[in-house]
């Protein structure tokens, strides 16, 4: 319900009325809560970090993990026991037995293993790239066939082409020739007349003296090009 025809003096008293002090939200107190850095973040948190071992709770997480999938107890930090490696590096054996060896008869051996490497791998190089080279050349040989091939097509398409466009342009040019010869064309050689050769006021002061029967007559209605038009488009 309005109250626009309510006087206003109520509201316009409201300021003269016995009322507490009123503060803005803005100058309320906010942030009484200080904020302290949390570990990680800097500052005395991280002064003296503590030192974790991370091997020691993975193996604790994934002792849990496999006791709580089979059911057992969960076992404590002591019982947890580092668990087997899966591999074992196949050249350990080997590393065990040559550990007395002397140094330069140790180099010398390696040198002559992979001088030996070094002559098989520039062997069987030289076969395969000779072998490699036999092909290119036969792909080669092939790709330039195909290339005068795919040359020779595209010539005698082109030819063929020009040759259809000539007939059409000398076609083209007969039927022109023939339609711009009137004695060819009896049906197009008629003169077009204008609609209004056979008013009664046109070219008066020509050919008064070959009248003959039409006379002039000062009523459009009873002229006789009105009596022609009334009675092949109206009648």
């Amino acid at each position: 319900m309005t109250t626009a025809h309510r006087p206003t003096f109520d509201p316009a008293r409201g300021k003269e009325a016995q009322r507490g002090p009123a503060y803005h939200q803005r100058l309320l107190p906010a942030h009484t809560h200080l904020k302290v850095r949390q570990p990680g973040q800097g500052g005395a948190a991280d002064a003296q970090p503590e030192t974790r071992d991370l091997r020691a709770e993975l193996l604790k997480a994934e002792a849990a993990h496999f006791a709580k999938l089979k059911g057992g107890p969960v076992p404590s930090n002591a019982d947890a026991e580092p668990p087997v490696p899966k591999r074992q590096l196949e050249s350990a054996p080997e590393r065990d037995d040559n550990a007395d060896e002397d140094p330069e008869a140790k180099r010398r051996r390696i040198l002559e293993e992979t001088r030996d490497i070094d002559a098989d791998s520039d062997g069987g190089d030289s076969d395969s790239s000779e072998e490699d080279s036999d092909d290119e050349e036969d792909e080669t040989a092939e790709l330039m066939r195909e290339l005068e091939k795919i040359k020779r097509e595209r010539a005698e398409q082109r030819e063929r082409e020009e040759q259809e466009q000539a007939a059409k342009e000398q076609e083209k040019r007969e039927i022109e020739i023939a339609r711009g010869n009137p004695l060819l064309n009896p049906q197009d050689f008629n003169i077009k007349r204008r609609w209004d050769d056979d008013v009664i006021f046109k070219n008066q002061a020509r050919g008064t003296e070959n009248k003959g029967d039409k006379e002039f007559v000062n009523d459009l209605l009873r002229s006789d090009f009105h009596k022609r038009f009334m009675s092949k488009y109206v009648r």
